[in-house]
């Protein structure tokens, strides 16, 4: 009888753990999303964007972008990144659908085989990457950077623009100690007195020059000397082949952000300087050292319809010289990573 008991205890002990690890699963489920970008009914779009002054982040504060899918049923999220690095990476994680990198890193995504095309150009660097040393580094010229500690970001734009700089000019760049530290960190070393210089972007910049600084070498400088680089949008491909009608609202939205800017730079200033809580003036300064062209301009042989191909392949060719990555693609691949069919269908 005692055994009889204590099997019927156990059999039905059992069977309450089992109902209540079903529930616990079925509780468990329904907090899972049936995809990284659809619900049920809705379109859920996740796009990664970086705190710079150009057009993204003006587009972005315009709420540009919702107003264009707001009869579409989508949901727009925005994930802050600091770097193309981190946005490549999400991307490859598949939590976001479209983001902002550098030509650096959009050559490196390309050349390891990440899904995304290249479908926008924000801005065409200029003057608002810089390297910027210390007043009192003894830093006159680019000669001057052997034995000096100066940071930047690795596989960033102005990484690859300084370690071309070092290569114009015949610099050993195992001459100069190269740091790799994020926007912030950056800044944090250069006020604690850590380093001697940083090539780096706005807004850091600015308030490494407002702090003791002096800019010997902007992009705009190398681009003169045939070295372009510029920050693009990736756009996961399989979110183009399911979404191309989201996506071209995405970028038309951005067409729009370029055509305020030119008709209302000033109010546009004041809406990136708000968003990034920077200074008007600081604001001013970087919108307009940046190159900003619409969607017809894109659409040219000059960039997304020809050459923007070859500049990510000799980006891509540096990056393998310098170890970044094992190997890159041939110039069909970079080819096909581009996508100009948005641009083109805007500007027509």
């Amino acid at each position: 009888m005692k055994k009889f008991k204590f099997n019927t205890i156990y059999f039905l002990l059992i069977a309450f753990l089992l109902v209540l690890n079903a529930c616990s699963n079925q509780s468990g489920d329904s907090k899972e999303p049936k995809s990284n970008t659809e619900t049920s009914d809705t379109v859920v779009f996740n796009i990664g964007y970086q705190s710079i002054p150009n057009v993204e982040i003006l587009t972005k504060s315009l709420g540009l972008i919702e107003e264009k899918l707001k009869e579409m049923n989508v949901e727009v999220k925005w994930h802050h990144f600091d770097t193309g690095i981190d946005v490549n990476m999400a991307v490859a994680a598949g939590s976001i659908d479209a983001g902002l990198v550098g030509t650096p890193m959009a050559a490196s995504g390309i050349s390891q085989d990440l899904s995304y095309k290249v479908v926008w150009i924000y801005d065409v660097l200029g003057d608002n990457e810089a390297l910027v040393v210390k007043e009192n580094s003894g830093i006159k010229s680019l000669e001057d950077l052997e034995g000096k500690d100066i940071a930047v970001t690795f596989g960033s734009t102005p990484h690859y623009m300084l370690l071309n700089a070092l290569k114009l000019n015949n610099i050993d760049e195992n001459s100069v100690t190269l740091l790799d530290m994020q926007p912030q960190d950056i800044f944090a070393a250069w006020e604690g007195d850590l380093i001697d210089g940083g090539y780096v972007w706005q807004p850091v910049l600015g308030n490494m020059a407002n702090r003791g600084g002096n800019v010997i070498l902007t992009s705009g400088d190398l681009a003169n000397d045939g070295l372009i680089t510029a920050e693009v949008c990736v756009v996961n491909t399989d979110f183009i082949e399911k979404h191309p009608d989201i996506v071209e609202k995405y970028i038309e939205a951005f067409h729009n952000g370029v055509e305020f800017f030119r008709s209302s730079p000033e109010e546009a200033y004041q809406i990136v300087a708000d968003e990034l809580e920077i200074s008007v003036e600081d604001a001013s300064e970087t919108m307009d050292q940046l190159i900003w062209l619409n969607a017809k301009e894109q659409a040219s042989e000059k960039y997304l319809g020809g050459d923007m191909a070859d500049v990510l392949k000799d980006t891509a060719d540096f990056l393998v010289n310098q170890k970044s990555i094992t190997s890159a693609p041939d110039l069909e691949a970079f080819k096909k990573a581009i996508d100009p069919q948005f641009v083109n269908a805007i500007a027509q």
